[in-house]
């Protein structure tokens, strides 16, 4: 997966962790464990009656064994949703 990862250094990502929460920002740097750093990002907080928040973090770094899921995020269709009027539950931590 490391290798995989070179290709979105300096590009937007999402990343969902196993704990269920949701970052986007630009991935920096990574290590061999998969440890990120991200620049310029937030977290999206779903919820089902207020909307998406976002909650500024700035620079971050996620730990390699609370990641599920990363991918790079289209700006472009990303800059277009309107997160405030998107309603959904809260995504759950994934159980083994």
């Amino acid at each position: 997966m490391a290798s995989g990862l070179e290709t979105y250094v300096n590009h937007t990502v999402s990343i969902i962790t196993s704990d269920g929460r949701n970052f986007v920002g630009t991935l920096k740097g990574f290590d061999q464990t998969i440890n990120l750093i991200l620049d310029d990002s937030h977290e999206r907080v779903y919820s089902m009656t207020q909307g998406v928040e976002q909650v500024v973090l700035g620079l971050h770094i996620i730990r390699g064994d609370n990641v599920a899921i990363i991918g790079e995020l289209d700006d472009d269709v990303d800059s277009k949703l309107k997160l405030r009027s998107i309603r959904a539950e809260p995504l759950s931590a994934v159980t083994h």
